[in-house]
């Protein structure tokens, strides 16, 4: 059994280095291409197991190379890859395109990703029941995070998540997080659908407006700023260290796998946004996702 589940996606990232993103209609040269491990899911567990956690991921691949390649990585990073399915559908895939200041652009193919089902979060009741957090990100269908929030919530285990990329949630479900995790898109996206509102992106009036929603607690990440933490009415923001980005490519990942390490071991959102950030200020100093992500002994 994990301290951490984690129930999210897995993709092949293919990675393209490129002086500028093409507009619409242009075509652009770029770098080989490179195939690394991806995936909300994945990236999450593994920036978690990096740091000494133990970690189970929930998630699907398919029966092809890239399913294959994944689950290899996985393992190499110490994380539990028994509740990792294998779909009909292809192993989901990233495209990104990434620039000299380290700024990234991504599509996603979800393919196996959107066939995880309820039925294969109720297949690792045990597993969500005696783990310490629950984390999720919106990679996979949102009926599948919700029935895995409920069964956690169920079992007194904290349920974190990482709400992208944005996604319509219940309002129970959004009022068990502990926290919410978003950025400053995803949160002004979520409070607009659920009251019309069209507010600035400034994070603090976000962080109000989603704890008049119910939120109980919330994280927004602020890239290099650092954080903005939200919780019994009051906000705190939580500052990044100085660094030269390189890559940004998964840096909110190893921020939430980050954060759901030190919650596991008790810290508060405080402490544990604080952590988190130093880790996501590392891992943007580094070329790829996974590859970036630092270990504990970096962090002394």
């Amino acid at each position: 059994m994990a301290d951490i589940l984690v129930v999210g996606s897995a993709n092949a990232d293919l990675v393209v280095e490129v002086d500028t993103r093409p507009g619409a209609g242009e075509t652009v040269l770029g770098s080989d291409l490179r195939t690394l491990s991806g995936g909300k899911g994945a990236n999450q567990a593994v920036a978690a197991a990096k740091l000494g956690a133990s970690v189970s991921l929930l998630a699907a691949v398919g029966a092809d190379a890239h399913g294959r390649f994944l689950l290899s990585e996985l393992d190499s990073a110490g994380v539990n890859i028994a509740a990792v399915r294998e779909s009909d559908r292809p192993t989901g895939v990233a495209l990104i395109t990434v620039t000299e200041d380290g700024e990234n652009s991504i599509v996603v193919a979800p393919g196996a990703n959107s066939a995880l089902s309820v039925a294969d979060v109720d297949a690792q009741a045990a597993e969500i029941g005696a783990a310490k957090v629950l984390l999720g990100s919106a990679e996979v269908p949102a009926r599948v995070l919700e029935h895995a929030v409920d069964l956690a919530v169920s079992a007194g285990v904290r349920p974190v998540l990482n709400l992208a990329p944005a996604t319509a949630l219940s309002g129970p479900t959004l009022a068990a997080l502990d926290p919410l995790v978003v950025n400053e898109h995803e949160a002004a996206w979520l409070l607009s659908r659920h009251t019309g509102a069209d507010l600035s992106a400034d994070p603090e009036e976000l962080a109000k407006g989603l704890g008049r929603l119910g939120v109980r607690s919330l994280v927004i990440t602020l890239g290099a700023r650092g954080a903005l933490i939200a919780e019994g009415g009051r906000c705190r923001e939580i500052p990044a260290p100085p660094v030269r980005a390189v890559d940004t490519t998964g840096a909110g990942d190893a921020f939430c796998g980050a954060l759901a390490v030190r919650l596991a071991a008790g810290a508060t959102l405080a402490d544990a946004a604080a952590y988190a950030v130093r880790v996501a200020a590392i891992s943007v100093t580094r070329p790829g996702a996974q590859s970036s992500y630092p270990r504990a002994e970096e962090l002394s």
